[in-house]
């Protein structure tokens, strides 16, 4: 998982509702565009961002445009065109891949009446996916937070439902830049908040360790999505990674 190879800046985060991100891609300067693309255009566009999320999820946020030309098999002046900027790809690609787990987390919530089932059905979902290796940097970005007299705080602002104790030295999500962090994009905010709720219920009832964040949840995501050549081994050390994981999350007597 590479995505510390990525390049954002905080200028090119995710907006507020999603505006920076959401932006559809064609010939105004905003990216916006106003008429349906012709067929050979339709099918250019669903090749580069095919080829976009292969490369990105192989190589990290980092990879370059020609990478994606050459594997989308199109002239680089042809990705360009879509995209005028390569962050306006990656944000294209992040913001997908954002609202599909959110989407897989609400499911798992809405569908599973146990918490730790509900849990474990997201991370084998999302990891099953292969959604972990394109979040976004700014929702995958951790550091040890600073020790505060109350243990509280930092956290609670910056992640739904997490508990920190002083002194645990845990990782936990922090911004790149205070004031341009996840609670201000409203993509990033609704995938910590359903997963908040995941984690709480889980912790609630027992069956999560105590010291488990939303963070550590979604690094979790990160760690088991490994990129490997061939489909069966990514999908055998997949499953493999996460039962291993799964079993380090749940509590014991």
């Amino acid at each position: 998982m590479h995505v510390q190879d990525s390049h954002w800046s905080s200028a090119s985060a995710i907006g507020p509702g999603g505006g920076a991100m959401s932006a559809a891609v064609g010939n105004g300067r905003d990216g916006s565009r106003s008429t349906p693309l012709r067929v050979d255009a339709q099918r250019n566009l669903e090749h580069v961002l095919r080829a976009a999320r292969e490369v990105f999820g192989e190589l990290g946020y980092g990879a370059p445009m020609e990478d994606v030309a050459r594997r989308a098999r199109v002239g680089v002046g042809t990705v360009y065109r879509r995209f005028p900027s390569k962050d306006v790809l990656v944000r294209r690609i992040a913001e997908e891949e954002t609202s599909r787990l959110t989407d897989q987390a609400r499911t798992a919530l809405g569908q599973e009446d146990e918490p730790w089932s509900a849990l474990s059905r997201f991370l084998r979902t999302s990891v099953a996916s292969g959604a972990g290796r394109l979040l976004p940097p700014q929702v995958l970005r951790v550091g040890v937070a600073d020790e505060h007299e109350d243990g509280a705080g930092y956290d609670e602002a910056r992640v739904p439902q997490q508990r920190t104790q002083p002194g645990s030295g845990e990782l936990r999500l922090v911004s790149e830049n205070p004031g341009n962090g996840v609670e201000d994009d409203s993509g990033a905010a609704a995938l910590l908040d359903v997963v908040g709720q995941l984690v709480e219920r889980a912790r609630t009832a027992g069956e999560l360790r105590a010291d488990v964040s939303v963070s550590d949840v979604l690094l979790v995501i990160a760690t088991a999505a490994p990129s490997l050549p061939d489909a069966a081994q990514q999908a055998a050390a997949s499953a493999r990674l996460l039962d291993i994981l799964l079993e380090g999350l749940r509590s014991r007597p």
